[in-house]
């Protein structure tokens, strides 16, 4: 095995570098700006039999905030209540109109009992909610079952 070397670069290059960096920085956060103006944004919620996730994220699809039912405090069973549900939607609408959020799209996800619970709560605290998609996966026929038990 040979000698190991280090390429250092000169102060020269270093700051040609930074200059680059700050360059590409500076254009994200111009480009950041304009969407933290907007006034719409995205609700996920997944609601399944054990729990309820519901994410807010902007129309681009980054996360500005995220809870669910265990995270707010609900344990076991209870994680799948609709009242769980609808607790975890009111701190997603407080953290909506901190970020000064008023309409939402909302997407839904899974067969879980705070669905509609969630949705009810999100629409109760004054948010105007422009579309409600579901988008729970379908299997289309399935998978192959299994081969006939022989005794």
């Amino acid at each position: 095995m040979g000698k190991k070397r280090i390429i250092q670069q000169t102060e020269k290059e270093l700051l040609e570098e930074r200059a680059k960096i700050e360059a590409t920085v500076k254009k994200e956060a111009v480009a950041e700006a304009p969407a933290s103006r907007l006034k719409e944004g995205r609700v996920y919620i997944f609601s399944s039999y054990n729990n309820t996730l519901i994410t807010l994220t902007d129309p681009r699809g980054n996360v500005l905030a995220a809870s669910s039912a265990g995270a707010i405090g609900f344990k076991g069973s209870k994680k799948a209540t609709p009242f769980a549900a609808s607790k975890v939607a009111e701190t997603i609408s407080q953290k909506l109109f901190s970020l000064g959020i008023q309409k939402v799209i909302v997407f839904i996800k899974g067969v879980g009992g705070g669905r509609e619970s969630a949705i009810r709560s999100l629409a109760n605290k004054g948010l105007e909610i422009l579309s409600i998609t579901d988008t729970t996966p379908v299997p289309h026929n399935g998978c192959r079952p299994p081969k006939a038990r022989r005794v």
